[in-house]
């Protein structure tokens, strides 16, 4: 293995959402993950989260695929799972059967405890409990969901990263291995510092559309242009929104009174008017490489072949498949190349020996 994580043993107890990805981005950087699914099931090299992990199917709620499990974890360094509050320690494989060593990651929406613990939820209905989706979309209309991004991957899996790489730095100071307890309730507030400052001095509106990074500012949003396609507009700071002024023939004098919230409504509405004259490629032909903050908006099939994507590679195509490359990028211990997901269980035997166990046909697999 490469990488600067190739050190790290990883089981992941296989689901679906933030886990599998934070066990992607762990492979991704090196890191020996190896699933544990319930039944095998051929390669789809569609299934992205699944790249560069191994598979071995296990029947649990076998005395064999049981003890299975307790030696695979013995032989890891950290245990991810995503299921509800419980479903482990009714499998017997909760932290207390496992070595005081062992990083024992879990990753929920509400979190270990609390009164939803046991409720089940998605990214918009954890995302909505922090304050944050009544903040996203127009004033008129109800809150629209960032996709699944927010809650799911940026509160979820990558607070679970954080939580992992953490515990195994202090691991190396005390010896000792803890639980921790990823929600997305707690991930997605953590990362609100701004809003949260802005809120309490007072510049910030708890109504949608009306604020500075919300919509509101027509410095700082989305404008269709003549062909249909969007371009993103991000000219906060007073040089960069001088260069937007200049570049889009807009009238400079807007320059003195760039924050006063009374004009933007009326603003947004010209600038709107403005943006629509020349297609999508024009305008960005005009800000190509100046400080405007003023790139287009581009649809997942095209981001890949624009210019500064292409000439970073941050978009690839692995048997036909586009996914993103490893990230972040290392300059002593780059990761290799991503591999495409292998057929779920065709790694049980090779596991299976590496623990000291006899091939699968010897052990109740549930395959």
């Amino acid at each position: 293995m490469a990488g600067p994580l190739a050190s790290l043993k990883v089981v992941e107890f296989s689901g679906l959402g933030p886990a599998p990805l934070a066990g992607q981005l762990l492979a991704d950087l090196g890191a020996d993950v190896v699933t544990v699914d319930r039944s095998a099931a051929p390669a789809d090299p569609t299934d992205i989260n699944r790249r560069g992990k191994r598979s071995v199917v296990l029947n649990l709620k076998a005395d064999a695929g049981l003890e299975a499990a307790r030696r695979l974890i013995a032989a890891s360094d950290v245990l991810i799972e995503g299921f509800r509050p419980g479903v482990m320690e009714r499998l017997g494989l909760g932290p207390d059967t496992c070595p005081d060593t062992l990083i024992y990651a879990r990753m929920t929406g509400w979190g270990q405890e609390g009164p939803l613990s046991q409720t089940a939820g998605h990214d918009i209905n954890y995302l909505a409990l922090t304050g944050a989706l009544h903040a996203m979309g127009d004033a008129d209309r109800p809150p629209v969901p960032p996709l699944n991004l927010v809650a799911d991957y940026g509160g979820g899996t990558m607070f679970l990263l954080m939580g992992i790489l953490s515990a195994v730095i202090e691991r190396g100071v005390s010896g000792k291995g803890q639980v921790v307890d990823a929600a997305m309730v707690d991930g997605v507030p953590a990362m609100m510092g701004l809003i949260h400052s802005m809120l309490a001095q007072g510049k910030w509106s708890e109504t949608r559309g009306t604020n500075w990074l919300d919509g509101g500012a027509p410095f700082y949003r989305c404008y269709e242009c003549a062909c249909g396609g969007y371009l993103s507009v991000g000219a906060l700071e007073p040089q960069f929104h001088a260069l937007l002024l200049e570049k889009a023939g807009l009238p400079s004098d807007h320059q003195q009174s760039q924050n006063d919230e009374r004009h933007w409504p009326d603003r947004s509405a010209l600038y709107a008017q403005a943006f629509k004259e020349k297609t999508r490629n024009e305008w960005a032909e005009i800000f190509e490489g100046t400080d405007a903050c003023v790139v287009p908006v581009l649809t997942f099939s095209e981001a890949r072949f624009h210019p500064h994507m292409a000439a970073r590679q941050t978009l690839i195509a692995s048997d036909g498949i586009v996914q993103a490359s490893p990230a972040p990028r290392f300059s002593r211990t780059a990761p290799p190349t991503p591999k495409s997901p292998t057929a779920i269980g065709a790694d049980t035997d090779a596991v299976l020996a590496e623990l000291g166990i006899g091939p699968s046909s010897d052990v109740d697999t549930g395959r």
